[in-house]
């Protein structure tokens, strides 16, 4: 893969100039903890097997002409003896320990040579020379150790963030919990690396030792780890932002380094879902015709350009909200959408990844279900794939903010998808999409549903013929009833049907925003020119204060998205030379010959449509919050008749 226009090249030369000294960092070095506590100091002693046998083995063979391993380990931190040791004593050093040693001399290489390049683009190169030469100005020590502080935090950042891209093939099914990373020294990058290796040394000591499986997932867990406290670290640290806002490439193992963000090996997951053809979708015409066409536009992504061109064009769904009753197929619509992804994937050999974020991401420790939902999005965002996250049950999962009833861990997930779905550092790159899928959207915060882009109305079967068709459809073949008068099928011809859908938000469904809209066109004409629209969308705010800017945004974006009213066509997915593997802008001028004049009616439309959901939502919470107070009222007439009927 070759650089875009915002890399810059990390390169080989400078990289493998540093094996030396990353080899003897894993060889040995000495190091006195300053925040954490030794493992060893709070351990309990191994218990013994029975009376008079150790838990530790006292003797090892010693097979002539074979390099046996020391019988005492040497003073001090030597991570390539403690790696060598998790096997039940076997003498030869397994593929798997080589692994993690080649992994871990490579990440220390990069980030040496990361903390090199920060070092000149930032001056401390100077700075440092200067200080050996004692000639530092006085002026500027404050400035120095800033920049060595923030070297250290880059230097740890690269470090946790390569050895996780590079065992990332080495994961298995066996997971590693570790209690945190403490020992972060940031006096300078030299120290920082003994800090970390030392702790690295004490974990794979106390969780891999004599079980060789937990080797690679106890690395992995502490890299994570390290990454997600240096970038917390980071938000606050001066002179980082020279790092944070740049991306670097290592071309020899396909890594991107994009400041702090970690970087993800391009791993699609296996599915096993029973995914649903679009014919097995009766109903949910406009929700079903959006994520057909979104599940298209995610595969015209460029890996090369890290871009999409719908993305670019303003046509693309990032964040989207099923809602609807329970059992109306939303469900269902998320089997098909990641069932299409997959097929198309699997045809133009991408890589796809689907996850959920569910209530059992849901944690009683303090900051761990932001960790998880963070962990949700990382995944899902990784440039390397095409990916699609969805958050069933979301009023379920995100707390309301404001609400006694919501937990710690509710409140951390609204914090973090938020920040995520329309933060200042959120980037829409055009991979991969997320849907929040809700039986009670009313009961969502408020501001996270309005980071919905798109609203999907997952209402079900509504016609004679809709019922007719699910239930030939749930039946089976394995009868002899006659099907009777009915052209089979035939309502759920998609652009039939979904000319009709959008044809029905020509006028609003609610009767609350019906009045504001018969209002203003009585007072103003036929709502035909973007003064009139205007003036609508102002009446809706002052019927709903809720009715912000960001609103308009959604219902812009969504007329964005109406102009793209097309599906690319089914031989551009079934033969991937056609379209995907066409260069990017040859890909978008395809694109843009397909895109059609955005008109008065697209926009009314989805004024009535975005706006209907809102005053539903408005209604039901209204509703729900009225009936909670007649049985509060309730209660205390029936308590205060039985304490009078009592003390009388």
């Amino acid at each position: 893969m070759s650089l875009t226009t915002d890399q810059m090249e990390l390169r080989e030369e400078d990289i493998q100039a540093h094996y030396d000294a990353a080899h003897a960092l894993l060889d040995g070095f000495d190091h006195a903890p300053r925040i954490a506590t030794p493992a060893g100091d709070a351990a309990p002693a191994t218990a013994e097997r029975s009376p008079g046998i150790g838990g530790r083995r006292r003797f090892r063979s010693t097979t002539p002409g074979l390099v046996t391993r020391r019988v005492e380990r040497r003073a001090g931190v030597h991570l390539l003896d403690t790696i060598a040791e998790c096997d039940a004593g076997d003498p030869l050093t397994s593929p798997r320990q080589a692994a993690v040693g080649v992994a871990l001399r490579r990440a220390l290489a990069i980030a040496l040579a990361m903390g090199d390049g920060f070092a000149d683009q930032t001056g401390l190169a100077d700075l440092k020379r200067q200080n050996l030469e004692n000639a530092l100005p006085a002026a500027r020590r404050a400035e120095f150790t800033e920049l060595l502080a923030a070297e250290s935090l880059v230097v740890l950042h690269v470090l946790g963030n390569a050895l996780s891209f590079l065992l990332a093939p080495h994961a298995g099914e066996v997971t590693v919990e570790l209690g945190g990373v403490e020992e972060v020294l940031t006096d300078n990058a030299q120290l920082a690396l003994h800090g970390t290796l030392w702790e690295l040394d004490q974990q794979i000591t106390s969780h891999a030792a004599g079980q060789e499986d937990r080797l690679v997932p106890t690395a992995l867990a502490y890299a994570d780890l390290l990454m997600d406290k240096i970038a917390r670290r980071a938000e606050t640290a001066p002179r980082t932002a020279p790092f944070a806002a740049a991306s670097w490439r290592v071309e020899a193992d396909d890594l991107t380094l994009q400041g702090f963000t970690p970087a993800r090996r391009g791993k699609g997951s296996t599915l096993t879902m029973s995914f649903k053809k679009p014919e097995e979708v009766v109903g949910n015409h406009i929700a079903k015709y959006q994520a057909m066409k979104l599940a298209k536009m995610l595969m015209a992504y460029d890996f090369d350009r890290r871009l999409n061109p719908f993305a670019e064009l303003g046509g693309f769904i990032f964040t989207f909200m099923g809602d609807g009753m329970p059992g109306t197929g939303k469900t269902t619509l998320i089997q098909m959408m990641a069932g299409l992804i997959d097929t198309y994937c699997r045809n133009a050999g991408y890589p796809f990844r689907y996850q959920n974020l569910s209530t059992e991401n849901i944690d009683s420790y303090q900051g761990k279900s932001g960790q998880n939902a963070k962990a949700f999005i990382n995944n899902v965002l990784d440039p390397g794939v095409i990916g699609f996250g969805t958050i069933d049950d979301i009023d379920q999962l995100a707390g309301k903010r404001g609400d006694r009833q919501s937990s710690a861990g509710q409140l951390e997930i609204t914090a973090v998808l938020m920040e995520s779905f329309a933060g200042a550092n959120t980037v829409v790159r055009g991979n991969c999409t997320f849907g929040m899928f809700s039986n009670y959207p009313e009961n969502v915060d408020d501001a996270l549903r309005q980071r919905a882009g798109a609203r999907f109305l997952v209402d079900g079967p509504q016609t004679r013929e809709d019922y007719i068709d699910i239930l030939a459809l749930l039946m089976g073949q394995r009868h002899d009833i006659p099907l009777g008068d009915h052209d089979l099928f035939s309502n759920q011809q998609i652009k039939r049907a979904v000319a009709a859908s959008f044809a029905a938000h020509e006028r609003p469904k609610e009767p609350g925003l019906l009045n504001v809209f018969d209002r203003v066109q009585d007072q103003h004409g036929a709502l035909d020119t973007l003064a009139k629209l205007g003036t609508y969308l102002k009446a809706i705010q002052q019927a709903d204060p809720r009715f912000t800017g960001r609103a308009i945004k959604n219902i812009t974006d969504a007329v964005k998205v109406r102009a793209m009213d097309f599906e690319l066509p089914d031989a551009w997915m079934e033969q991937p030379e056609l379209f995907l593997f066409k260069p990017y802008d040859e890909k978008r001028a395809m694109i843009e010959d397909l895109r059609q004049p955005i008109t008065v009616e697209m926009v009314l439309q989805e004024i009535n449509r975005y706006a209907d959901s809102e005053f539903r939502y408005a209604d039901k919470s209204d509703e729900a919050a009225i009936a909670d107070m007649v049985r509060d009222f309730g209660r205390q007439e029936a308590a205060k008749a039985r304490y009078l009927a009592e003390k009388g």
